[in-house]
């Protein structure tokens, strides 16, 4: 070895790392002896990834279908992700917020132009077989989106038009979750019978929700943004990084689901109905329902005519 002190200032690195954690330094460095070099397929776990789209027919476009939505669940983890740092951060300042907020921003713009794959990259024919072998599944069913927008703003902001009077902060998570605006999608009011839609999604995320909802009540960030001071919440760059986030999530994305499930669902081919068996326009559609993340960001004109002439 020409310079046997080359790696003296590693190993000191090393040895404070693990009598931080209480660990021996040398029976880290053996392990480094018999462990295998690492290939991208298993840093990826390449093979794991690609035996998970497992059809339900034989129709070939069923593989687009599913390996398309997996795609959008691995968008929605890494929007998760840069969520999660904004509310956990303890000294937050505009420009960090700004930049994952339009990290956010991209991943959505990526899903809003990934619809032409849904839309164009099917036979209308082939969906309106293999949808029914979903039945009564639905992408209503996305958990990870339900906590997206959980993280992304205040409760009442999801609550059902119709019931955000009756509806404030302290009213018991329990109710609120009876009145989240995507309850009308599989609930009639009148009787409060839910669909099996509904009841299937509920018993598998219903306990993770209400926790969620708690943990990100006072981290969310509508409500950290309106923690930083004044000047902060003034700055140019973050006002319009959350205005692009709220406006792309909540009325460009949803467009461009809304367009492809009409695309299919209005083909002539099927009866009309979404495989969940919702009341698929009024619950997509901006109009209806008017979820905003940042209220106080928008003038009372935009508010006003949200979701409407698009």
């Amino acid at each position: 070895m020409a310079n046997p002190n080359k790696f003296d200032n590693v190993i000191e690195e090393l040895e404070q790392k693990f009598q931080s954690i209480n660990q021996n330094t040398e029976d880290h460095l053996k392990g480094l002896l018999y462990s295998k070099p690492i290939t991208y397929w298993d840093y990826i776990q390449t093979d794991a990834l690609l035996g998970l789209q497992i059809q339900r027919t034989q129709l070939p476009d069923e593989m687009v279908f599913i390996a398309y939505h997996q795609i959008n669940e691995l968008l929605f983890k890494m929007i998760l992700w840069e969520i999660e740092q904004v509310a956990e951060c303890k000294e937050l300042k505009a420009d960090f917020f700004a930049e994952k907020v339009m990290r956010v921003s991209r991943y959505f713009d990526m899903l809003t132009t990934s619809f032409n794959i849904m839309r164009e990259g099917m036979e209308v024919e082939q969906y309106m077989k293999f949808r029914h072998t979903l039945t009564p599944a639905s992408g209503f069913q996305s958990a990870q989106y339900r906590m997206i927008e959980f993280a992304s703003t205040e409760l009442i902001n999801l609550i059902d038009y119709r019931f955000r009077a009756t509806i404030d902060r302290n009213t018991p998570y329990t109710h609120a979750f009876e009145h989240l605006y995507w309850q009308a999608a599989g609930k009639d009011y009148k009787t409060g019978k839910k669909s099996t839609l509904l009841v299937n999604f509920e018993k598998r995320y219903k306990d993770d929700f209400l926790r969620f909802m708690e943990s990100y009540n006072t981290k969310n960030l509508w409500t950290r943004f309106k923690e930083l001071p004044m000047e902060a919440q003034k700055d140019e760059n973050l006002v319009q990084a959350m205005r692009h986030f709220d406006y792309t999530v909540n009325i460009t994305w949803v467009m461009a689901h809304y367009n492809t499930a009409r695309h299919y669902i209005e083909s002539g081919l099927g009866d009309g109905e979404a495989t969940g068996g919702s009341d698929w326009k009024k619950y997509m559609h901006p109009k209806y329902q008017r979820r905003i993340f940042f209220p106080e960001l928008w003038s009372q004109e935009e508010l006003d005519n949200w979701g409407e002439n698009i």
